[in-house]
């Protein structure tokens, strides 16, 4: 039997290296399904429950592997479903390669079944590489050039294959006019390092600075020992980016947590008082949690051009990769004998984190949702992934768990799309199979597509070394971050109809799959059912019955923000009296002495 366009796909996707492609089947694919059960399923087809999921996953794996992920559909609505997760690649600079089908070429431009115009659709998300591929001899560049666009440019890519091209036997390029042969699969990257008068510029506002503060971002990532170096020869502090959370440890005494909305009052304070700024891989969008325009000096390393200067008026720019341009910055460095400045921020983080824990202690009703994270703290193992759901999730995630050892963390960041968080930590069992990995998840997020993926979860769990996989949902029946924007930006009461969400047994259902599960619905049961999922030998799931009153107030919140939320009250919040109790216990934690 001939080789087909089919079987050379999947033959090339194992010369890649690709190990698993997530996946939904359908007949505009039936030619490349049938290659995998040719190939014995190598690469591994993983079957999620949505193209949309499979999407996810992929950008989960490439996040926590530092490799592409790919990800496969039939055409029209199949492709249709995968543009979210290839957005959310996409705004999060993660390279994926996503296949997708076609109708037959000779039904082209016929209105037929499940024919989209997909050279229109894909154009925005994967506009670094998108081809359609029409002839077998074609396929090979296509899908190399696929593969190292992705990885250089760090971004999704699309290839279009029509459904009778798949099953057509496959003809290799040829030594001839109008055909364009293509290299064996193989990457080698070099570490760009900036000019030596750029990297002199540079050391001279770092070094004149007295107050030195550095922003960290998931481009930092694999740089944290250089930044590290930096930090202690500038007696700097770090403040770190939501997606750059797990690039520096939170037992550096330096190390002030996160930064914005999300972020802590240290790194309020560190932007808010610094007098030079050193931003490294990230493209932290939110100016106003920035040193105001004028106040500081400022020095940025990143190695896409496209993204320097964005956020803030730096004065000294450098395209490079971060851990290479560092190293080459820190012989230029002068050490700083003042180390008050350092003093103070150690201070700070170290009073932070004291408050921290009163937050979490505060009573709510049932769980104080701080509490879930914090007690997960406590005792997550040191080469932990976790992951975090867009809502109130990732202000607890931001917050409250500490990054320490090789705990690896992500989250949907710029797109901020519901979601991802189980589908990522499905993408990072296949990343890394040995590693426990942890789902912090609303259950708004839950009920729009996670309870599905508990499907897949409890498919593949056999295909893990260690399988452990937690998913935790803050269970409150409320789309609580929208609720908080609504008191807090607006001064709207909460509003029943947009925003309850149906009571849902997600342990219930966990134990149908043959999960482990545990309800959680008393604040003094929280340390035995993180004992439980994390020591269960297989998948669980953590229902914790979590108080939607919990204030997910900022550290810098403004007096238009309280005056708003005041004003939802007035107006008749439906849960008035306990959101002003729980609002005035968390926030007096801020100003109350740490009880010992």
């Amino acid at each position: 039997m001939s080789q087909t366009v089919g079987d050379y796909l999947l033959q090339r996707l194992r010369e890649w290296g690709v190990e698993q492609v997530f996946a939904y089947p359908g007949d505009g694919i039936n030619g490349i399904v049938a290659a995998f059960g040719k190939a014995g399923n190598e690469p591994r087809f993983v079957q999620t429950r949505h193209e949309e999921m499979a999407a996810f996953a992929a950008v989960g794996y490439a996040k926590f592997s530092g490799k592409p992920g790919v990800c496969l559909a039939t055409s029209g609505p199949g492709a249709i479903h995968l543009l979210n997760g290839l957005y959310d690649a996409k705004l999060d600079h993660v390279p994926v390669v996503a296949i997708v089908g076609q109708t037959a070429r000779s039904a082209m431009g016929g209105s037929y079944q499940q024919e989209v115009d997909l050279q229109s659709l894909f154009k925005d998300v994967a506009g670094e590489y998108l081809v359609e591929v029409n002839v077998a001899e074609q396929l090979p560049n296509a899908l190399d050039r696929a593969f190292r666009t992705a990885e250089s440019a760090r971004c999704p890519t699309a290839l279009i294959i029509p459904a009778d091209l798949q099953e057509e036997p496959y003809e290799a390029p040829k030594h001839a006019f109008k055909h364009v042969p293509s290299s064996p699969p193989s990457t080698s990257w070099t570490a760009p390092v900036p000019p030596e008068p750029d990297l002199d510029a540079a050391a001279e506002v770092l070094n004149a600075g007295e107050k030195v503060a550095i922003l960290v971002g998931q481009g930092a990532r694999g740089a944290a020992e250089e930044v590290r170096q930096v930090a202690e020869v500038t007696a700097a502090g770090a403040a770190k980016a939501l997606l750059g959370k797990d690039v520096l440890s939170d037992e550096l005494p330096w190390v002030t947590g996160a930064i914005g909305l999300l972020g802590t009052r240290p790194s309020y304070e560190l932007m808010r008082d610094c007098d030079t700024l050193l931003i490294v891989g990230s493209n932290f969008p939110y100016s106003q949690f920035l040193p105001a325009f004028g106040q500081a000096r400022a020095v940025q390393i990143d190695l896409d051009g496209r993204l320097i200067g964005m956020r803030y008026p730096t004065e000294v720019t450098l395209v490079g990769d971060a851990a290479a341009t560092l190293r080459a910055l820190l012989p230029k460095l002068t050490s700083k004998p003042d180390r008050s400045w350092r003093d103070t921020i150690e201070k700070n983080v170290a009073s932070w984190w004291d408050t921290v824990e009163q937050e979490a202690e505060v009573d709510a009703d049932p769980v104080n949702p701080m509490a879930v994270v914090s007690e997960l703290s406590k005792r997550i193992p040191d080469n932990a992934i976790v992951t975090a759901d867009s809502g109130s999730a990732p202000n607890w995630y931001a917050r409250n768990l500490r990054i320490r050892g090789d705990i690896r963390g992500s989250l949907s960041g710029t797109l901020a799309t519901m979601g991802p968080a189980v589908p990522y930590a499905i993408g990072a069992k296949f990343a890394h199979p040995d590693r426990p990995v942890i789902a912090l998840v609303g259950d708004g997020a839950m009920q729009m597509n996670g309870l599905a993926e508990l499907i897949t979860i409890a498919r593949y769990q056999a295909r893990w070394t260690d399988p452990t996989c937690v998913i935790c949902v803050f269970h409150n029946n409320d789309l609580n971050q929208v609720t908080w924007e609504l008191r807090a930006m607006g001064g709207a009461p909460k509003f029943e109809e947009s925003q309850s969400l149906p009571d849902v047994d997600y342990a219930g259902f966990a134990l149908s799959l043959g999960l482990t599960a545990v309800t959680v619905d008393k604040p003094d049961q929280l340390a035995s059912a993180w004992d439980t999922a994390l020591s269960a030998g297989k998948p669980a799931v953590l229902d914790v019955r979590c108080d939607p009153e919990v204030p997910p107030i900022p550290p810098h919140a403004t007096f238009e923000q309280v005056k708003s939320a005041a004003q939802a009250v007035l107006k008749g919040d439906p849960e008035a009296f306990h959101l002003v109790a729980q609002g005035l216990k968390t926030k007096l934690q801020e100003f109350l002495p740490r009880s010992r």
